[in-house]
């Protein structure tokens, strides 16, 4: 295991910060962590199946050879969570570090590389999970190390979470975690996934927050009809029906509606953008420009067309099992992301107006993402956030945001716990190349990387260490 050379900074020009006190060569660290995260990289825990206890062992050494113990938790033994704790003197509340260790499956013969090869090629580090969410794992584990190596005097708890089954299987993961281990990582802040930051011109030009996500609520639309031979029109052909329903429901415009972090965020990107893009982002909530700007939003800038408003979007459609049958039951999944304060009920309500057909039936999918109030942009924490994203990445500008998606900070939230995602830096042409979360060819800039973890290091340093 490589040594980090602790260097104690004796001799300063001012008062010394928290962060002053430990030199990091992050040149050094830089490369343990980025060999840190091509190993776990090379550990194929996709979700189907999980086998996330491998991952959570090869943790779990890692940890033991420096001296820090750490426990698995599971509900199933290929499943293990990995709970990791380094102590404060307790007058704070601590703080929970958490990554999942589980990742999408892949379609290997769509990929240039080995998705599990861990290769490093042209400044990138190649493989499922290298933004999704093996980065941050591996961010985590190299932040505990360096809090041990350094001897870091604390006035938090550390706790660093390995969890399992972010990827759709949350029970084996953070929900048995939560229903019968809070205890192990009950905390006052987590930092996790969930954000990420945009380079411009070579250079870190926003970092994203995310302190809130907007909420799975999906739902089946069921259309019934009379069956019959296809050469024999009928008026009530549930494929018919089905489709005029889905016609309605996607061309729904929900109403707009602003929370603190989405209200921060167009404040503060206009404050970073040309002229014409400040004045829609300032008067996103002005009724007289409103259409305009919505309809702008839909057909170039989908994300701030989705964190405006509870979006409804057809994605699964299934009718028939021959060409000439006429069925009696076709059915769709509509893809329904609701805003943090929707009104469950209500909405459904909404749509069964909106759709007006006694035929259809709406059938809501199970809750397995609680609802929880945005975490707060007006605490210690953000502002930690704030202060350690100047040093990293001078001249950029903080934007709190929403996710579109779903993260396992939906549950700590719902606990009340303040939760923050953050993410490394990618350029606006890398975001829309098809290669980053979920994607082929995913893969992470080594040097965004690096930056991660020292993100997260100095964010720690700045909550949890002693003066």
């Amino acid at each position: 295991m490589r040594k980090v050379t602790v260097i104690a900074c004796l001799c300063l020009a001012g008062p010394a910060t928290s962060q002053d006190q430990y030199l990091v060569n992050w040149d050094t660290v830089g490369e343990e962590s980025k060999g840190h995260l091509v190993n776990l990289i090379r550990i194929d825990s996709s979700n189907p199946p999980g086998n996330e206890t491998e991952v959570a062992d090869y943790l779990k050494d890692v940890l033991k050879q420096e001296g820090i113990s750490a426990s698995l938790y599971a509900l199933e033994p290929d499943r293990a969570n990995l709970v990791a704790r380094i102590r404060g003197n307790g007058t704070k509340r601590p703080i929970l570090i958490m990554g999942h260790t589980d990742v999408v499956g892949v379609q290997r013969d769509n990929w240039s590389e080995d998705p599990f090869s861990g290769i490093r090629k042209n400044g990138y580090i190649y493989g499922r999970g290298s933004l999704d969410d093996k980065d941050n794992v591996a961010a985590g584990l190299m932040v505990m190390l360096l809090l041990k190596r350094f001897q870091v005097e604390l006035d938090r708890d550390v706790i660093f979470l390995a969890e399992s089954g972010e990827e759709g299987t949350p029970q084996v993961g953070i929900n048995f975690m939560v229903e019968h281990h809070w205890d192990v990582i009950d905390a006052e802040y987590c930092l996790a996934e969930g954000a990420q930051n945009t380079i411009v011109n070579g250079k870190t030009r926003s970092v994203g927050i995310q302190t809130t996500e907007k909420l799975p609520r999906r739902a089946t639309l069921i259309a019934r009809g009379t069956p019959g031979h296809g050469s024999r029109p009928v008026a009530d052909n549930a494929v018919a029906i089905l489709a005029q329903a889905i016609a309605r429901a996607a061309a729904w415009q929900t109403d707009v509606r602003l929370n603190d972090t989405t209200r921060a965020y167009f404040q503060r990107l206009a404050d970073i953008s040309t002229a014409e893009d400040a004045f829609r982002y300032r008067n996103v909530e002005n009724p007289e420009l409103s259409a305009a700007i919505q309809q702008h939003f839909l057909t170039t800038l989908p994300y701030h067309y989705s964190i405006l408003r509870t979006s409804v979007v057809p994605t699964v459609i299934s009718a028939g099992f021959r060409k000439n049958v006429i069925p009696s039951e076709a059915s769709a999944i509509l893809d329904i992301r609701m805003l943090p304060d929707e009104d469950v009920a209500g909405f459904y309500a909404k749509l069964a107006a909106v759709i007006d057909d006694p035929r259809i039936t709406i059938v809501p999918e199970d809750i397995y993402r609680p609802a929880a109030s945005p975490s707060s942009i007006d605490n210690e924490m953000f502002r930690a956030l704030e202060a350690v994203a100047a040093r990293v990445y001078p001249g950029a500008t903080v934007l709190p945001k929403m996710s579109t998606g779903a993260t396992d900070m939906a549950q700590v939230r719902a606990m009340g716990m303040q939760a923050y995602g953050i993410g490394s830096s990618r350029t606006l042409e890398e975001m829309n190349s098809g290669r980053g979360t979920h994607g082929d060819d995913e893969r992470i800039l080594e040097e965004a990387f690096v930056d991660l973890v020292r993100f997260l290091w100095l964010t720690v340093i700045e909550i949890a260490a002693s003066d």
